[in-house]
């Protein structure tokens, strides 16, 4: 007669008695103990209760720089890291969790031009969102594969073509924590974890994105101070909708991370083209042929993007970023 293993309980309160007392009077958790709490998290070993009352928590205080460290390093503890494919340029990381709203999504775009360059790309996030047009919905249409494991994604990754794995293949417990937010109704801090997951085993560059002002700051002080040393580089820069790709109307400032170094590529400026040649839909079959085109050279590749495409694959075989415009470092 088989016996049923269940979980042993976490008890969280202490933790909650810190981070629990409104955005004015919360303390922050040590990285430590929010690597800790993140484990039990992941595990599942904390009830119901108290995990919603964790997840509100953190919404309302804000994570510090230490406490999104302590997160991430118990997510990169809780699934296998990939295997990169031999070659002299560094995977790129493009994480996709928002898709389009009222833009077109061009994330399949950048990922197939950076693949055309000789960079590894795993591209990585939701199969679907509500109202939105993912990437994933995108490459569907475009008739490229979904991997369905990891070990699939190195498949893809090595024949030299982009690849794309949903969380729930790449990190079952890490996606089992963001789906919370369809109970819930909001996002949590593992939306922020997603999108600077860098899940090879080797160094990789990761192109990351925020939305709140305040997420600059924060994310920019974890790439520069709490990072795990040799995971290699990162691009930090205000979404196009939440997507890591460079908006074509307007140019968002980009930083980039290395070694704990801090250079800024691109300054802030407002819109750099009145009228790109754009999808005229945002629905994914649209969006799809509008990137065949564009890939078999019928469109021009928008500015912004081949810019990005240009400074990404640059970094990823160890070279300067630099294209001729002004840098500033931080």
């Amino acid at each position: 007669m088989s016996t049923q293993l269940f979980p042993e309980p976490f008890s969280a309160a202490r933790f909650i008695k810190e981070i629990g007392r409104g955005k004015d009077g919360a303390r922050d958790l040590s990285r430590a103990d929010a690597a800790l709490l993140y484990q039990a998290m992941l595990e599942r070993r904390v009830s119901d209760l108290e995990l919603g009352a964790i997840l509100l928590s953190m919404r309302i205080k804000g994570e510090s720089v230490d406490e999104i460290a302590g997160f991430m390093d118990a997510a990169d503890a809780s699934f296998t890291q990939l295997q990169a494919p031999p070659g002299d340029a560094m995977p790129v990381l493009i994480p996709t969790y928002n898709g389009a709203r009222k833009m077109a999504n061009l994330t399949p775009l950048l990922a197939m031009l950076l693949s055309r360059e000789g960079v590894p790309v795993l591209v990585h996030g939701v199969l679907t969102d509500p109202g939105r047009v993912t990437t994933a919905e995108i490459f569907a249409a475009l008739g490229w594969p979904l991997s369905a494991t990891a070990a699939d994604a190195e498949r893809i990754l090595a024949g030299g073509t982009p690849a794309f794995i949903a969380i729930d293949d790449l990190a079952p417990q890490i996606a089992g924590l963001l789906a919370l937010r369809r109970i819930l109704g909001v996002r949590s801090s593992t939306h922020t974890l997603v999108k600077i997951l860098q899940p090879f085993a080797g160094p990789a560059l990761r192109l990351s994105s925020y939305t709140h002002p305040e997420y600059l700051i924060m994310l920019g002080a974890y790439f520069s101070t709490a990072a795990p040393v040799g995971r290699g580089d990162a691009f930090l820069m205000r979404g196009t909708e939440g997507e890591t790709v460079a908006n074509a109307r307007r140019a968002q400032q980009i930083d980039w991370f290395h070694e704990g170094q801090r250079t800024t590529l691109v300054e802030k400026q407002g819109v750099v083209d009145t009228a790109p040649d754009m999808p005229p839909e945002r629905d994914a079959e649209t969006t799809a042929r509008w990137i065949e085109r564009v890939l078999e050279g019928a469109h021009p590749v928008p500015v912004a993007i081949a810019t990005q495409v240009a400074r990404c694959a640059a970094i990823a075989r160890g070279k300067s970023p630099d294209l001729g415009e002004p840098v500033s470092v931080s």
